[in-house]
Parts: structure tokens; sequence; C-alpha cells
């Protein structure tokens, strides 16, 4: 275990941790792909309502809608830090009407004995990236990184750090940044980044690791501080916040989000949807949106974020391996 947090932290501090089935499925199911969507749309989201993946898909399915001339109801399926989400999704048929946000846990979480890999999804694009931030309770006596780094260290493994679930991008990023700093913190799991944060607001915990929508949206009203953006450079949305570097810490890690299907889907289909997402991903209001919460808005190709989630998905093997 020691090593391979170890391992993690090494990856940290050296380079940004930015912060996917049967092929046989699609044909039968399918329909008719020349005359796709013949009816509504599933978009699947892994963490709940009200966290920045949340916002992310709810964002994008506003846009897809208007493009693709069908509703699609967002279903959040929580729990096992992506875990829950991504296996419904790659077990829905490969029919075009079950599409997904897929998170950067979908390259972690198959080294964390679960069976999910990026090449059991249909890879659509990759539409952002959103650092992680470190947070207190508006009320907490922590006012700095130092504060905080200096209790834990006096009291290792006492400080509470809510995450959005056990094994996922943000209770990465607790370690990290613990083993980057020589402190050892108490990672608390919930189901999605929403609940982990107003966990920090109500006080049940002593500080909140979550992105940088979630955090500066409580951070806005006054209900939690930001103590560090573990981000190469500042961002727009806690343009006041400094990151880790710049406190002596030097940690880049956060994560990303991809737009996916299940495997097999028919090419017509695929074409069709990795259409619309870049579309959707590129349009004036996704980026308007994912800047203001503090994230990068992208719009990848399937080719280029197949290649970027593989990779990632081969980096968190040395760390979990």
């Amino acid at each position: 275990m020691k090593s391979r947090m170890l391992r993690l932290a090494a990856l940290a501090v050296a380079g940004t941790l930015v912060v996917t089935g049967c092929a046989d499925r699609g044909g039968s199911e399918a329909g008719s792909a020349e005359n796709y969507p013949e009816k509504d749309l599933t978009l699947v989201v892994h963490a709940g309502a009200g966290g920045g993946s949340d916002l992310t898909a709810r964002t994008l399915a506003k846009e897809l809608e208007a493009d693709l001339g069908r509703s699609i109801v967002v279903e959040n399926r929580t729990g096992g830090g992506g875990r829950v989400g991504l296996t419904y999704l790659k077990d829905r048929p490969a029919d075009g009407y079950a599409i997904g946000f897929i998170p950067v846990e979908v390259s972690m979480l198959g080294h964390q004995g679960a069976d999910i890999k990026p090449d059991q999804y249909t890879i659509l694009g990759q539409v952002m990236n959103a650092p992680a931030t470190l947070s207190v309770p508006a009320s907490s006596p922590y006012r700095t990184l130092d504060d905080l780094l200096a209790a834990a260290k006096e009291k290792p493994g006492t400080i509470t750090v809510s995450n959005s679930g056990a094994g996922a991008i943000w209770e990465a990023a607790t370690i990290a940044l613990g083993e980057a700093a020589g402190a050892t913190f108490k990672p608390v799991p919930y189901d999605g980044g929403a609940p982990a944060v107003a966990a920090g607001v109500s006080g049940e915990v002593q500080a909140v690791m979550a992105g940088v929508s979630e955090s500066a949206a409580a951070a806005a009203n006054n209900q939690l501080r930001v103590l560090a953006v573990l981000a190469p450079e500042r961002v727009s949305a806690l343009p006041d916040v400094p990151t880790g570097k710049e406190q002596g810490v030097d940690v880049v890690i956060g994560g990303w989000g991809l737009m996916g299907a299940p495997a097999g889907l028919p090419d017509e289909v695929k074409q069709r949807l990795a259409e619309a997402v870049q579309k959707a991903a590129s349009s004036q209001t996704f980026k308007d949106v994912m800047t203001k919460a503090g994230n990068t808005p992208l719009a990848t190709s399937p080719d280029e974020a197949s290649q970027f989630a593989q990779a990632e998905f081969d980096r968190f093997g040395q760390i979990y391996g």
C-alpha cells in the first residue's frame, strides 16, 4: 500500500494526472442506423445531481437535444466511485440510445479489481478537464494550506477529507497531496462530488477534495474556503486561490471527462453521435459553463479521446499495478 501511494505522489508531482465489450451487441439491436435517432436517448452519469460531472452532462444534453431532435434523459447511477454508473453504461445495448459521461475513473478502476477499461466503451470525444481543489468549511480554524498540513502532520490520519468515492480521482488527489507534503489525511468517500462538498459545508468533515466547479460554487456562497488549486496555474473561477506549487507543494492532479456509449456501436450511429458531441462541446454555451466552473472545455475526436483514455489507463497502471 505504501509503495503504491508513493508512486501516486511521484506521478502527480512529475506531471499532470488529469484529471472505456462485446463487439457483436450492436447489429440486430441497432435498428435502422440511417434513420437514427428514432426515439429519445438516456445519458448515464456516474455521479449524483449537482456535482461537476452532472453539470457537464446536463449542459451537453441540452445541446445534443437541439442537434439530434430528441429528448435526452439524464440518469444518475451513483456508487462505488464510478463503478455503478460505468458498469451500467457498458452493459446497455449498443444501439445508440444509451450514452454516458465517462470520467477519469474509467482509466483507474480496472487497476482496482473492477471490470472496467476504456476499450469496453465506444468513445465519442473528450469534453473537459477539471483540476482538483482542497477546501475547508468557512468556519474552519485552518486558514491556509500550511495550517491544514501542519495539523495533518501533528496527528497523522485524523484530518478527515471528503471525496467523490473510494478509488476515485479525488481520493487519489488527497493521497497524492499528503504524500507530496509528508502528511497523512483520512479520506472519507461519498457518492459524488456534491455530497462530498455538502459534508464539508455541514462540518461533517474537516476538509474537501473536489473539482473546481463544486468548490467554487460553495466558496461563492461563503460555505467553503478554498485553500489550494492543484493545477499548473491559477484558475479563472478562483483567481485569488494559489496553486499547491505556490505554497510549496508541487502537485498537479485533476479529473477529465469523455462522452461515450457501450462498445459495438454501429459505425453510422457512432459517426452521428460523435459529430453531435463535438458540435455540443464546441458550442459557446458549453464553453461558457465550463469556463465559469473553472474547467477547461474540450472537443476532441473519438480517436484522440480513445488514445488519451488508453494512455491514462497505462499511466494509472504504474500506480496501482
